[in-house]
C-alpha cells in the first residue's frame, strides 16, 4: 500500500527549524533519543 505525503507546511517548517536551534530543545530530544535507546537496548 502506498501512503500519500502531507503536503508541506511552510508555516510550520519554519517553526520547527527556529525551535531546533535552541539549546535546551536540543537537550531535550538529545535525552529523549538516549532514553529511548538505553530502554531497547536494555530491553526495560
Amino acid at each position: 500500500m502506498v501512503k500519500k505525503a502531507r503536503p508541506r507546511n511552510p508555516i510550520r517548517i519554519k517553526e520547527l527549524k527556529i525551535k531546533i536551534m535552541t539549546e535546551v530543545y536540543l537537550q531535550l530530544a538529545i535525552s529523549r533519543i538516549a532514553l529511548l535507546i538505553t530502554k531497547e537496548i536494555l530491553g526495560i
